[in-house]
């Protein structure tokens, strides 16, 4: 049976502390499932499928990563997929509190679930998703922040916006 794990974020945009979390993922799982959730409540700098777009070409040298999206519980997704398996990077100890609670809910909802923690490579750890986004709006430089596999790709996204 293989050991299929969903890596699940909101992406936006997928950056360097990201891609080496799903690298250090694929050596320890089978399958690795890079999941884009769809957050109504947030306002997004881009599309659902732009970032799929962005993290398969990040993850295209990664023969067990595939990408994918869904709108809803993450343990709902995982149940469909047949993973057991939720990935979540660790930056900080205030950040694992959060994450520990969430995954005792989710086991609470899917009791077959295991949440791995993968603590995040200290030179990554001020890199979110956030910052990168506050960076661009401002005309800041972020190629050291996302995968150079889609920086001109993202920079000429957002000088759309």
């Amino acid at each position: 049976m293989d050991r299929i794990a969903v890596f699940a974020g909101s992406f936006d945009p997928f950056t360097v502390a990201h891609l080496a979390i799903v690298k250090r993922a694929c050596a320890i799982f089978d399958r690795v499932i890079v999941v884009v959730g769809k957050n109504v409540l947030k306002h997004s700098l881009l599309t659902v499928e732009t970032r799929m777009h962005f993290i398969a070409k990040a993850t295209a040298d990664l023969k067990n990563v595939t990408v994918d999206s869904f709108d809803g519980l993450t343990v709902d997704y995982m149940k469909k997929s047949g993973a057991k398996f939720l990935v979540r990077g660790i930056r900080s100890s205030v950040e694992f509190e959060a994450e520990r609670n969430l995954a005792w809910n989710n086991q609470m909802l899917f009791p077959e679930a295991e949440t791995v923690f993968l603590q995040v490579d200290p030179q990554f750890a001020a890199i979110s998703s956030t910052a990168v986004r506050e960076i661009l709006h401002f005309g800041g430089d972020v190629s050291k922040m996302v995968p150079k596999e889609f920086y001109a790709d993202l920079i000429h996204e957002t000088e759309k916006h």
